[in-house]
């Protein structure tokens, strides 16, 4: 079980099949209702992919196995690797012999005249001033000098591995913890509680959400939205905590539950307001009412709005209304005509029983929110910040390590130079390379 949790096959092939169904589920819409799915594949694929958890598969148990898998992987791994990376760093070898010299490909031997404590003198300093400061040991005759830099980049990985784990985990609490929902909140009105869109029953806030208004932009000449916008205020037992104006990607945010514009609509019928002149008494009376509704005029009769345009013929907003005369029992239809707010005139020449002119229409809408509560977000930054530290260090640093051992070589002084880093093995070489042309110019002297 240790051997099948380590293994680089059991990494590649979860990482292929993670990467497949994120595929799936990002093609395929997560928590739409079963009639919409049903709209989109009909009803055998519905049965087939609600069956596969294909619909909410980040809550399926065979989703999270694979997630809990992955993790185990990278945990053995790591563990598995950890004390020999730990060995290389706190135990180097300090008293090479000619075998580990050989394994070394960046190796060269010097000979010079020099005393050996002259050139350990020599050897100390340089290193120092071109290196790191060297840890020197002696095994009889021989002097031998350790430096290295940045063993710590040894283990960029592991905080690379730690990194995904803890985005692992920040996903898993909010994909257990939190939720997405929505809710249509009327301008004027006040909510307190969501609908999930996975879920039938709505989840009750401990706050209540009221939107105080709501504005829609249009492009010139269009009713393409340009841009909407809703003023909404977050109470507490009646206290307002919070107000904000929201728009698209600018959410207001409130013990960690996010509410995103996303949508909009008419909340309520339109109301009209109408000045309407009995022509025969001059009576003038101020009225309102809903589209379709009956409106009590002078004189006993109704008036009905039928239906509003914005711009009526390039003159403006308009309303077209009727006239119905008599008794519930025996009204009578009138003619439907045109009513226009910025000529209050127009309807006089009509001639007839009334003069109706449209004050104006005002139209309602409710703000349609996302609402997003995710307690592992905070998790999830953590693991990526880490991430990107460990993956620079991973990277673009790398433990280099020196050896360099003196001997006695007949009445001259010996010198083996070695070296070599855990990655980018061709730059190293280069450096490798000056370094003991250095060294070399430097023991001349």
């Amino acid at each position: 079980m240790w051997d099948f949790f380590c293994s680089l096959k059991l990494t590649i092939v979860t990482l292929i099949l993670l990467a497949v169904t994120s595929i799936i589920g990002t093609v395929i819409q997560q928590g739409k209702s079963p009639q919409e799915y049903m709209q989109l594949y009909g009803e055998k694929m519905y049965r087939l992919f609600d069956t596969l958890d294909f619909f909410d598969m980040y809550h399926s148990w065979w989703f999270v196995s694979l997630l809990g898998i992955f993790a185990m992987n990278l945990i053995c791994c790591s563990i598995k690797r950890l004390p020999k990376v730990m060995k290389i760093v706190n135990e180097p070898n300090l008293t090479p012999d000619d075998p580990f010299y050989r394994s070394l490909s960046n190796v060269d031997e010097i000979v010079t005249e020099h005393s050996i404590e002259d050139v350990r003198g020599k050897v100390s300093e340089f290193l120092s001033g071109n290196f790191a400061k060297p840890v020197v040991s002696e095994d009889g005759e021989k002097i031998h000098f350790f430096s290295q830099k940045a063993p710590y980049a040894r283990f960029g990985v592991y905080v690379t591995h730690m990194s995904l784990l803890i985005i692992l985990l920040g996903a898993i609490i909010g994909v257990w913890f939190g939720y997405k929902a929505y809710v249509n909140v009327p301008e004027g009105q006040v909510v307190d509680q969501v609908w999930p869109r996975t879920g039938r029953e709505p989840i009750k806030l401990d706050f209540q959400v009221r939107c105080d208004d709501f504005t829609v932009t249009y492009y010139p000449g269009s009713t393409r939205p340009k841009d909407f916008t809703s003023d909404l205020v977050v109470l507490e037992n009646g206290t307002e905590i919070l107000k904000k104006t929201i728009e698209v990607n600018d959410p207001l945010t409130y013990k960690g539950i996010t509410f995103y514009q996303s949508s909009y609509g008419p909340a309520v019928d339109k109301i009209y307001r109408f000045r309407v002149e009995e022509r025969a008494t001059g009576e003038v009376a101020e009225v309102t009412g809903k589209e379709g509704g009956h409106i009590e005029i002078p004189g006993g009769n109704r008036l009905i709005p039928m239906q509003h345009v914005d711009n009526f013929r390039n003159f403006g907003p308009a309303a077209q209304v009727n006239i119905d005369k008599g008794t519930d029992g025996q009204h009578q239809h009138g003619t439907p005509f045109v009513v226009m707010q910025n000529y209050p005139q127009f309807d006089a020449k009509r001639g007839g029983e009334y003069i109706v002119t449209l004050l104006g229409v005002e139209q309602s809408f409710y703000t349609g929110l996302q609402v997003a509560k995710d307690p592992g977000v905070w998790v999830v930054w953590l693991g990526c910040a880490l991430l990107v530290v460990g993956s620079m260090i991973a990277f673009f640093l790398s433990h280099r390590r020196l050896w360099v051992t003196l001997r006695p070589v007949g009445d001259k002084v010996g010198i083996m130079v070695a070296g070599n880093a855990h990655r980018n093995q061709p730059a190293f070489a280069i450096w490798f390379d000056e370094f003991r042309d250095k060294l070399k110019e430097e023991l001349s002297r």
